[in-house]
C-alpha cells in the first residue's frame, strides 16, 4: 500500500515536471540559432529533486506530449519536430536529467554535489544537442553547418545562461529537498523504529 502512495507520489511530481518543463519552454531569452528557455532549469531541477530515472521519466513525457502535437516546445510541436536542429537538445535534457539525478543522489546532497552533477547533465545536454543538430543540418535538411560556427552559436552563445542555471538551481535543489524528501526521511525513521 504504500509503495503504491510513493508510486502515485512520483508519477504525479513527474507530471508536475513535465508542466513546469512546458511553461519553461516559454520563457525566453533571444538568442541566435538555438532558443534560450528555462527547460534547462526545469530538467535539471527534475533530476535532482525526483531523481535520475523519475526526473527523466517526468523529460520523456514532456517530449511525448509535445510530438504528440501539443505545442509545448520552445518553437511549437508535433512529430515533425524530430527533423529540427534543436530537438537533440530535448533528448539531451532527458539524459541529463538523468545523469544529474543519478550523481546527485551518491551521496549527501550538498551544494557542491548538486552543483557538479548539474554541470554534468549540462555537458550531456550540449553535447547530444550539438552532435543532432550537426547530423540534422548536415545529412537532413541540407543547410550544412562548419564546426566552427556549430560550436559559436550552439554553445558559446547558449552555455554562460545555463552556467547561471546551474549555479542558481543548485541553491533552489538544496533548499527544496529536505521539503520533497521530508516524507522519505519520516518512512526511513519508522523502519529503523520498529526494526
Amino acid at each position: 500500500m504504500e509503495k503504491n502512495r510513493e508510486k502515485i507520489r512520483k508519477l504525479i511530481l513527474c507530471a508536475f515536471f513535465a508542466a513546469l518543463t512546458a511553461v519553461g519552454a516559454f520563457i525566453k531569452i533571444p538568442v541566435p540559432v538555438v532558443p534560450f528557455t528555462l527547460q534547462f532549469l526545469c530538467t535539471t531541477l527534475a533530476g535532482w529533486l525526483l531523481g535520475g530515472k523519475w526526473g527523466a521519466l517526468s523529460v520523456a513525457l514532456y517530449i511525448a506530449l509535445g510530438l504528440l502535437g501539443i505545442p509545448i516546445f520552445a518553437e511549437g510541436g508535433g512529430i515533425g519536430y524530430v527533423l529540427r536542429p534543436s530537438f537533440g537538445y530535448l533528448l539531451g535534457f532527458c539524459l541529463g536529467s538523468y545523469l544529474t539525478g543519478i550523481l546527485a543522489r551518491r551521496g549527501e546532497a550538498t551544494y557542491g554535489r548538486l552543483l557538479v552533477s548539474g554541470f554534468v547533465g549540462l555537458g550531456a545536454v550540449y553535447l547530444l544537442g550539438m552532435a543532432y543538430y550537426y547530423l540534422i543540418c548536415n545529412y537532413v535538411i541540407a543547410t550544412p553547418i562548419a564546426f566552427g560556427p556549430l560550436f559559436y552559436y550552439c554553445f558559446l552563445m547558449a552555455v554562460p545562461g545555463d552556467i547561471l542555471l546551474c549555479f542558481l538551481g543548485a541553491g533552489l535543489a538544496r533548499r527544496l529537498l529536505p521539503v520533497l524528501g521530508r516524507k522519505e526521511m519520516q518512512k526511513k525513521r519508522i523502519q529503523e523504529e520498529t526494526t
